[in-house]
């Protein structure tokens, strides 16, 4: 049985995910921008201090894997607290990075059980630890590694107070790490700078008519399966002038998009390929924007895409 939607992944991940949009009709654009306070805020600072239900916690389990949890449920939570249960022998936290986590979840007053998240194939997002309030105050200030035990007050009209066990698995890059892959003639030639963001040189010669895909750098993390929210970094130009009218390094920040909801050929190339991977895509019209130029500012447009798989989060198992 899956999970229940829990406190902590509706305050955190669910509403970081970026901005929605429907295949076809919307460009990628991330979600607002960090503001320069958050981004530059120390996690050491943020981090909320322990409590006396999450000081009296016990936990059976190995670091990564499900646990099981006792603790005091006599005591009340009236605001947030948290205890590092262990600290890991990894690296700090660093401003701007993104850390994936996965957690066990119990009812704090009856000590039920309500759903584990994350240890298995990447069922929750990497989050930036520094650009989110209430993630910051949870992990902030432990190394890789850690765990820790957290308490939530309940929320008003929604569940009660709940008691987490939470695993900080790792750092996750910004830029795909995969092996490099020797370049498809034909294809346009992509250079990378030293933090990873790519720039495009179009080929010589009309734009091809199909959807043409190759693999730049091949990740061996978790498949994009069809429904997933792939957190990515991508670089996108206009074959016809080799000019770029989007990229999410400009804008600062990796882009999620609930359900892959892009444009067909873009969910075409993220199919199959393996989170750590860094892929190119040429669309033709018919799989980007449609072939009518007053539809969309991108219509009639051969698109070029440089994309870095980051992580996936699969879509729920219908029951």
């Amino acid at each position: 049985m899956r999970a229940r939607p829990l406190a902590l992944l509706s305050t955190i991940a669910v509403s970081a995910l970026l901005l929605t949009g429907c295949a076809g009709d919307s460009s990628p654009e991330p979600s607002p921008s960090t503001s320069d306070a958050a981004a530059n805020a120390d996690p050491c600072t943020q981090a909320v201090a322990s409590g006396a239900l999450t000081d009296s916690v016990k936990i059976e389990g190995e670091f990564g894997t499900p646990s099981t949890a006792t603790f005091d449920q006599t005591q009340e939570v009236s605001d947030l607290q948290r205890t590092v249960v262990s600290e890991g022998d990894g690296a700090d936290i660093e401003q701007g990075e993104y850390v994936a986590y996965a957690m066990s979840a119990f009812d704090a007053a009856t000590g039920e059980r309500l759903g584990d998240l994350g240890y298995a194939d990447a069922e929750v997002l990497p989050q930036n630890v520094l650009a989110n309030q209430t993630l910051a105050q949870v992990i902030g200030c432990v190394p890789i590694g850690s765990r820790i035990a957290a308490a939530f007050p309940a929320q008003e009209g929604a569940q009660g107070a709940q008691v987490y066990i939470i695993d900080v698995l790792r750092a996750v890059p910004t830029a795909a790490w995969g092996e490099p892959q020797a370049p498809v003639d034909g294809m346009p030639a992509v250079e990378l700078a030293k933090d990873g963001e790519p720039s495009i040189t179009m080929p010589k010669g009309d734009a091809p008519t199909g959807l043409k895909i190759s693999v730049l750098k091949q990740g061996d993390g978790v498949e994009v399966a069809d429904g997933d929210t792939t957190l990515l970094q991508y670089y996108g130009a206009d074959w016809a002038d080799g000019e770029s009218f989007d990229s999410s390094w400009s804008k600062g920040e990796p882009l999620a998009l609930p359900g892959n909801t892009y444009v067909p050929g873009f969910v075409q190339a993220l199919a199959g390929q393996k989170v750590g991977s860094q892929v190119l895509v040429v669309i033709p019209p018919a799989l980007g924007y449609g072939e009518d130029p007053d539809a969309h500012e991108l219509g009639g447009k051969t698109l070029v895409f440089v994309v870095d798989i980051l992580a996936t989060m699969h879509a729920p198992a219908q029951q």
